[in-house]
């Protein structure tokens, strides 16, 4: 997969889409803030059509809140393992003694304190072992976490480009397409979106004065930059019908 042209092909898409078009950049950053019009906007830059206009803002927004939906649903996962294994490893080991009785008579009525008989201890974990155990739940979380991003990735742009959100969780043909690319190589090409991302964003944050006002003035053309790479790997390979 040839990520460099393909973050050639969107810088030229996000400039064709804004560059001289300033009404259009001043209604994007409108739309940031009212957010499921930029959703609903990223719905048709990764349709695979020329860049869009800002025209039909009530399907704007039903797309939007569509395509907000589609990552909830894709994120539950996520959070249920992470809830799962935060409680399976801060639930405390337990502990059992059994109540002592007065060594006279379990009826003494002069004896101050009961001195325990019998104790029974379930064997806990060591510091080692829980940090094996940590070390183990992170890296299950991390990988399972980067599966359902993959898929929801590609879920979305399905989604764009069928107009149907039950395309979004076909799974199966998510599986097959992602198979077909090549689920490493879809990572990679992801790493190499979000490295340049934080690269350009960082020298802009330490522009004085005016890095961060320009940060925010350039979000649109960070969005449509990004969603127009992310549909250039869903069309690396056919998508299953």
């Amino acid at each position: 997969m040839d990520s460099i042209r393909m973050l050639s092909e969107s810088f030229d898409y996000t400039k064709e889409a804004l560059w001289g078009r300033w009404v259009r950049w001043l209604l994007l950053l409108v739309s940031v803030v009212i957010f499921p019009l930029i959703y609903g906007y990223t719905v048709r830059v990764m349709s695979g059509k020329p860049a869009p206009e800002l025209e039909g803002w009530i399907g704007l927004f039903v797309d939007g809140i569509k395509l907000i939906v589609i990552t909830i649903v894709y994120a539950i996962p996520v959070w249920v393992l992470a809830i799962v294994g935060l409680a399976a490893y801060f639930i405390p080991v337990s502990t059992t003694t059994t109540p002592g009785v007065c060594l006279a008579t379990q009826q003494c009525i002069r004896c101050a304190y009961f001195i325990p008989v019998s104790t029974t201890t379930i064997p806990g974990s060591g510091p080692e072992t829980g940090i094996f155990v940590l070390l183990a739940l992170l890296i299950v979380f991390i990988i399972f976490a980067v599966v359902i991003g993959i898929l929801s990735t590609f879920a979305m742009v399905r989604f764009a480009r069928t107009g149907r959100m039950g395309e979004a969780f076909r799974v199966r043909a998510l599986v097959a397409h992602i198979g077909e690319i090549g689920w490493l190589n879809v990572f990679i090409a992801l790493v190499v979106l979000t490295v340049v991302l934080a690269i350009v964003e960082l020298v802009l944050v330490l522009v004085p004065l005016i890095g961060v006002p320009l940060l925010l003035l350039l979000t649109p053309a960070f969005i449509i930059f990004v969603y127009r790479y992310i549909a250039l790997i869903y069309e690396s390979a056919p998508a299953p019908a």
